[in-house]
């Protein structure tokens, strides 16, 4: 027959049990608050582009042409978050635009009224809208090869006229580029907030026109001027993370595009943006969500072209929304895209549609297994 504990002893060996389990409680809250403390957000900002109409769907009550619906949905969701991003930025095509500096001066003014009038204009968050080709270009149709063909070209005044309406959407602490009598680039600049660098550039700069190009060329930029700043951000120690921005990316469907539908300097600067460290280009023009991590192999990473042009535009993007990156304080960059399903037309109200979650990562340096689904038609 087994001895029985005394009272006093088994009381003695529960509660020094009941110790040791509130001594591992209390490490493990330790640990998952350091762990929270480590992955606190320290920086967010979001983006998103392309939300004009198409011509033939413009209205009078309307003269922003932007698709309203989606556009006011966009900004109320920002504004509600319980975590709002400290800047949106708005990469290009906000207006229809690319014909007359008339037009233009309508339609950007109207916007800057639709703005206002959203709880986005007074959420604190920092809006930064981003030029596009219907801001800055227009059409026009020449003969090549004995057919008359459209082209677009840069729309004399139009920075001017950018400026007048858009500069109250351009960080006041920004680094300018100069402008020469080569090309006007008041629209490229760089700023800094805490340790995040961005670059964001213009990527239809207004050149005039000359014997060679006699109405100007589309897609030009100050490159050299990029490539400078690249350089001078990653040497400065106190800056960890570096983004460029501009309407028009260079990976397009995972190809290069120097052409109407990326950047003609892209061969020269896409391998600055990797030798510089650069996290992410964001971009839009291409009427889709896509991302995409070229890979230096010298480098044993690579940059990610981003293009959020899903902000409400007509195109291959089943979804219209937006996309939100966030610096966490374990140096871990993570990026989130929302959207929900189109109407049909393009234009129409869906309140019933939920914004979900399309994509979500963390972006690191070395090649990312988690790849995004390309040439999806469907949404659920």
């Amino acid at each position: 027959m087994k001895a029985l504990l005394p009272f006093s002893l088994l009381l003695a060996i529960l509660w020094l049990g009941s110790c040791d389990l509130r001594k591992k409680n209390t490490e493990v809250a330790v640990a998952q608050e350091r762990l929270l403390e480590e992955d606190s957000i320290v920086f967010r900002f979001s983006f998103s582009g392309c939300n004009r109409v198409n011509k033939s769907d413009v209205l009078d009550s309307v003269p922003s042409t932007a698709n309203k619906y989606v556009l006011d949905r966009i900004f109320n969701e920002l504004s509600t978050q319980k975590r709002t991003p400290e800047i949106f930025f708005f990469l290009g095509d906000l207006v229809l635009g690319k014909s007359t500096n008339e037009k233009l001066n309508t339609q950007l003014k109207a916007w800057v009224s639709t703005y206002q009038e959203s709880a986005i204009s007074t959420s604190g968050i920092e809006m930064i809208a981003v030029p596009g080709n219907h801001e800055l270009l227009h059409e026009i149709k020449r003969k090549k090869k004995g057919k008359k063909k459209k082209e677009e070209v840069p729309l004399y005044g139009s920075s001017d006229i950018w400026l007048k309406h858009m500069e109250q959407f351009m960080p006041l602490d920004r680094d300018t580029v100069a402008s020469s009598k080569k090309m006007d680039n008041r629209l490229t600049y760089a700023f800094v907030r805490k340790d995040i660098a961005f670059i964001v550039m213009n990527t239809d700069s207004f050149n005039p026109p000359t014997k060679k190009n006699k109405f100007g060329k589309e897609g030009m930029l100050p490159s050299s001027w990029v490539m400078d700043k690249l350089n001078e951000f990653k040497k400065n120690k106190n800056i960890k993370h570096i983004f460029v921005l501009g309407h028009k990316p260079y990976y397009v469907n995972n190809k290069t595009e120097t052409g109407h539908g990326g950047l003609p300097s892209g061969p020269q600067l896409w391998p600055a943006f990797q030798e510089a460290g650069v996290t992410a280009m964001l971009s839009a023009h291409k009427h889709d969500y896509q991302r995409w991590q070229p890979i230096n192999k010298a480098l044993g990473g690579g940059t990610y072209q981003i293009i959020a042009g899903n902000g409400g535009s007509q195109g291959d993007a089943p979804f219209f929304g937006y996309s939100t990156i966030s610096i966490m304080a374990s140096g871990q960059v993570k990026l989130r895209s929302v959207g929900f399903c189109k109407g049909d037309p393009y234009y129409t109200p869906v309140p019933s549609h939920k914004t979900s979650v399309r994509d979500e990562v963390i972006l690191t340096w070395e090649k990312n297994e988690n790849t995004y689904p390309s040439n999806y038609k469907e949404c659920n």
